[in-house]
């Protein structure tokens, strides 16, 4: 019995510790994926992506009725303005996640009440500017995710200008 109780405690020590990582470790890798995949534009660059087809398909599972506009971001040249202009009678929503893949804040068309608002992502103690909205986050990198719903494909063309006033950028001025 004492022969392989040496082999199978290594075992479950291999595993806890492989399980460890890949909770770990897992998230930050499929963030820079989805970075490279939905940074057209570059990064702290809004980005405003056609909409899917089972050809194109930046993400796994992108819903069709949906155009996205997304800002790769990197906190560390400073603190990221990002300005959104929901468009009139359609669902939109602002979503920004972290490294670790988490959602660090949220807020569509409804609760702006139709009206453009802009978000201060920093990290902590970072300056920013006095009365923004302030959302603080652990980490450098993230990604900033506008959806917009379609009722039909063929709007976009039609919807495209006002979608675009949404933009996101390394704050330089503190007034």
């Amino acid at each position: 019995m004492r022969n392989w109780l040496g082999p199978l405690v290594l075992g479950l020590i291999v595993a806890a510790a492989a399980a460890y990582a890949a909770i770990a470790y897992i998230p930050y890798g499929l963030m820079g994926i989805a970075m490279d995949r939905l940074g057209q534009g570059g990064i702290n660059t809004m980005s405003y992506g056609n909409l899917a087809t089972p050809a194109r398909q930046p993400v796994v599972r992108p819903s069709p009725d949906l155009a996205y506009s997304s800002c790769p971001y990197d906190l560390s040249a400073g603190p990221l303005a990002i300005d959104m202009t929901p468009v009139p009678g359609r669902y939109s929503s602002l979503s920004i996640f972290d490294a670790a893949t988490d959602v660090i804040f949220v807020r569509n068309d409804v609760e702006a009440k139709g009206r453009p608002f802009r978000i201060i992502v920093a990290r902590e103690g970072q300056s920013v500017p006095a009365g923004a909205e302030i959302v603080r986050t652990n980490h450098d990198r993230g990604i900033a995710l506008i959806r917009l719903l379609l009722k039909n494909p063929s709007e976009i063309g039609g919807l495209d200008a006002v979608r675009r006033q949404s933009s996101c950028r390394v704050v330089t001025k503190l007034k």
